[in-house]
């Protein structure tokens, strides 16, 4: 029996691509949709790192973020004009599809750690996409929906790069320590990732967001807390399975989701 060929993984590139008229057409549908009915959302994904560094990826759905609340709205409207709408996690996920094309409705990351909040929407900047005028999420809130998508079968540590390279660095950073809060520590995987990958950038990032991390983990270091709890689940709960079902240590995620699941209204529950 033939060994079966591992995916083939597309080469980035600035090359706009050549998308499918039904899928395109379905987008555009979409997205002038939700702007009729003024739903507030913003487009993540491959466009808004298209918007912000260049690239362009090929991608068969469409990651609309909005919050829990407005997400059940939007999948109703999606549901009444003909799309097979499916709650695939009340956690964090939501989707429509037809005729082989997604959307997927985004309300934060899946360990529970990121939420999507009001504010994400209303930093969001205008886009034009597919003929239609729409908006894209900001480049701060774009790089914290990335920083724990850390998973064997996909990392998205070389976007956030990509990010902070097509940026130039001038993001709110602010902002974005705002956004990570406590698990400032995967920020600062993110950033040394970046300084490896462009050396002669290393000022992209600011001296001060620099000194302010590696302060902190000097003081950790320096401090260790022996009460911490294991964080792997965090990052990825299958390669990190055997510490939490075998080892004993914490399920940070499970606790993060049920937390989650518990502050979500009853319409945004159901699965």
């Amino acid at each position: 029996m033939a060994e079966p060929q591992p995916a083939v993984i597309p080469e980035t590139s600035s090359a706009p691509l050549d998308i499918p008229p039904k899928q395109r057409d379905l987008f555009r549908e979409i997205l002038s949709l939700f702007e009729q009915r003024e739903v507030p959302y913003a487009v993540a994904g491959a466009f808004a790192l298209q918007q912000h560094t260049g690239i362009f990826r090929d991608t068969k759905d469409l990651d609309l973020f909005l919050t829990s609340e407005t997400a059940v709205g939007a999948l109703k409207i999606l549901g009444d004009e003909g799309f097979e709408c499916e709650t695939c996690d009340p956690v964090w996920l939501f989707k429509a599809h037809r005729n082989g094309f997604f959307v997927d409705l985004i309300t934060g990351m899946s360990n529970a750690t990121i939420i999507v909040e009001d504010s994400w929407i209303q930093r969001s900047q205008p886009a034009v996409i597919h003929q239609v005028k729409t908006r894209v999420l900001a480049a701060e809130e774009l790089l914290a929906s990335k920083l724990f998508v850390t998973r064997r079968e996909r990392f998205d540590g070389a976007d956030i790069a990509h990010v902070i390279y097509g940026t130039r660095g001038k993001l709110d950073w602010q902002r974005v320590l705002q956004l990570v809060g406590e698990d400032w520590e995967m920020l600062l995987w993110s950033l040394v990732l970046f300084r490896y990958s462009y050396p002669a950038q290393t000022q992209f990032v600011p001296s001060e967001v620099w000194r302010d991390l590696l302060r902190r983990f000097e003081k950790a270091i320096a401090h260790p807390d022996p009460k911490a709890k294991f964080r792997g689940s965090l990052i990825d709960d299958k390669m990190f399975a055997i510490d939490v079902n075998e080892w004993g240590l914490d399920n940070l995620m499970q606790a993060h989701r049920e937390r989650r699941l518990q502050s979500l209204p009853p319409s945004a529950r159901k699965s």
